[in-house]
């Protein structure tokens, strides 16, 4: 499934703007603060029906204006053609429609159109707690798996009422009962956990070792108590404690992705470019991931990917996603200059915008005809794509380089 066209109507900076795009590389270039971010933030709204930013809905309309509206017309690989239309005005909340019929609950619609994104707000998932990198699991198993959403959205309504509970009278029969929803949320939650994270650390491995010309070697790992003993056992035995500090301290809302570099924690011994890498890295294989599971290949967003990172990195990336490999891809970058000579030297075909002051201009065309680009074979190219891409991709570089109206928001405790 490929992006043929937005519409944004009064979107952060934008007042009103249309962008025809190919289902290759576009580009977005512009200065910092001009709005080339907000077209990558639209479309991922488009996909998970919130921002990809710690904001909220009401933060994302124009100054000046009661609501905003994005609108996605998407083709898929066998020509079948989706119109989703994403709203949200200060007065009637959100309101999410696919093909002119409004969803009963946002969550419905998560993993339709799956993407991936790679922007300076990831360094988040090395620098802040552990709650940063549950959610980081929950949105990208989300697109895959709507049972697992559900158990999280279930798991943290229980949570809730338990933590309540600890700070009244704690009741041990209503303790028990809360106790054994938990554990059916928990487990389903933590067996899918712990699957892709299994996923995810060979192709992030080998992506990382793309990218570094094998300088480092990393590895990501998933912690949780309920790796070792039964999730029965693990509350039972924190029942006390939690009795006196009021909330549950033990479950899957406490565990945690870990990041490392050469065998050390990435956070504490990663430099900035090693960490960046890592973070690039780990969202391809997320993509890589998404491809072979869902049986076609995400939307790819790449937001200020040139910041930290060499300039023999950033070349090897763009080689990297030029590939067929990859379908459709939205890059954003302040210099043109360098860009459009990375691109040029990658070889591959790419339509450019220019962003300035919330104004869109389109500078340069495809030459491909988007109903024949290299998104047209997706789904027999996704099938090549999942766990053996990375491999593939590390052999060319060897030679040569209400109503439930919404996803779940972030709360105190991210299960």
């Amino acid at each position: 499934m490929h992006l043929k066209k937005i519409a944004l109507l009064n979107f952060k900076n934008i007042s009103q703007e249309e962008l025809a795009l190919c289902p290759g590389i576009n580009c977005l270039v512009g200065d910092n603060g001009a709005g080339k971010t907000n077209v990558v933030d639209a479309v991922y709204y488009l996909s998970m029906c919130k921002s990809s930013l710690p904001m909220t809905d009401g933060q994302s309309i124009r100054h000046g204006a009661d609501f905003f509206l994005v609108e996605g017309t998407y083709a898929s690989d066998a020509g079948k053609r989706e119109t989703i239309v994403c709203s949200f005005s200060r007065k009637g909340g959100k309101v999410l429609k696919r093909n002119g019929k409004e969803y009963e609950r946002l969550s419905d619609h998560v993993g339709l159109i799956p993407a991936v994104i790679v922007s300076p707000a990831d360094s988040a998932l090395i620098s802040d707690a552990a709650d940063e990198r549950r959610r980081y699991l929950n949105a990208f198993i989300s697109q895959l798996d709507r049972a697992y959403l559900g158990s999280v959205m279930r798991y943290n309504a229980v949570l809730a009422e338990r933590n309540r509970l600890l700070k009244t009278r704690p009741d041990e029969t209503m303790l028990q009962i809360y106790d054994m929803q938990l554990c059916e949320h928990g487990k389903a939650i933590h067996a899918r956990r712990q699957e892709f994270a299994e996923r995810l650390q060979p192709v992030t491995a080998a992506y990382y070792s793309i990218l570094s010309g094998d300088r480092e070697q990393v590895e990501l790992h998933y912690k949780s108590e309920l790796n070792d003993r039964p999730f029965e056992e693990i509350l039972l035995d924190a029942r006390q404690k939690d009795i006196v500090n009021e909330f549950t301290t033990a479950g899957i809302h406490r565990d945690d992705l870990v990041l490392k570099i050469g065998g050390y924690p990435l956070r504490k011994y990663g430099s900035q470019g090693q960490q960046k890498s890592f973070l690039i890295a780990l969202k391809l294989a997320q993509y890589a991931v998404v491809a072979q599971t869902k049986g076609e290949r995400p939307i790819l967003l790449l937001d200020d990917l040139f910041d930290k990172l060499d300039a023999g990195r950033v070349e090897q990336l763009i080689r990297l996603v030029s590939d067929n490999t990859f379908g459709q891809i939205l890059i954003t970058d302040c210099n043109p200059t360098r860009l459009k000579r990375i691109l040029d030297k990658a070889g591959g075909d790419y339509t450019l915008f220019s962003v300035a002051e919330g104004t869109v201009t389109q500078e340069r065309a495809a030459a491909e005809d988007p109903a024949e680009g290299p998104a047209g074979n997706a789904a027999g190219n996704a099938a090549n794509t999942p766990e053996n891409a990375a491999g593939n991709a590390t052999e060319d570089s060897a030679k040569g380089a209400e109503k439930e109206r919404s996803v779940p928001e972030s709360t105190d405790e991210q299960p």
